[in-house]
């Protein structure tokens, strides 16, 4: 009998896989993409569904950390009103703005 600790498990999770394929991380950061506004919730959620998977270990924390940020500020970043200060999100924003052409 195998037995696995919570710890063990946590530790796993992010490679398992749900039933449609994705991560659990992904579903994580999906229900983070969640965002009130439609237009914010398929920006983001595009670039999760698109870039995410082949995406390396630094632009999946940036993007995790991106989606800290206040809404308001978001909006601002994909519609170019401001930049973000922050180069790692700035080149998250440049890749959604350039596929979504905004």
């Amino acid at each position: 009998m195998f037995w696995l600790s919570s710890r063990s498990l946590r530790l796993r999770e992010n490679f398992l896989l749900t039933t449609s394929g994705t991560t659990i991380e992904q579903g994580r950061l999906r229900w983070r993409c969640r965002r009130g506004t439609r237009e914010l919730d398929k920006l983001l959620d595009g670039w999760l569904t698109e870039r995410f998977p082949g995406a390396d270990a630094d632009q999946r924390a940036a993007f995790a950390e991106l989606l800290d940020s206040p809404d308001p500020d978001l909006w601002d970043w994909l519609t170019g009103n401001t930049r973000p200060e922050d180069a790692r999100f700035a080149r998250i924003v440049d890749e959604i703005r350039a596929k979504h052409r905004v």
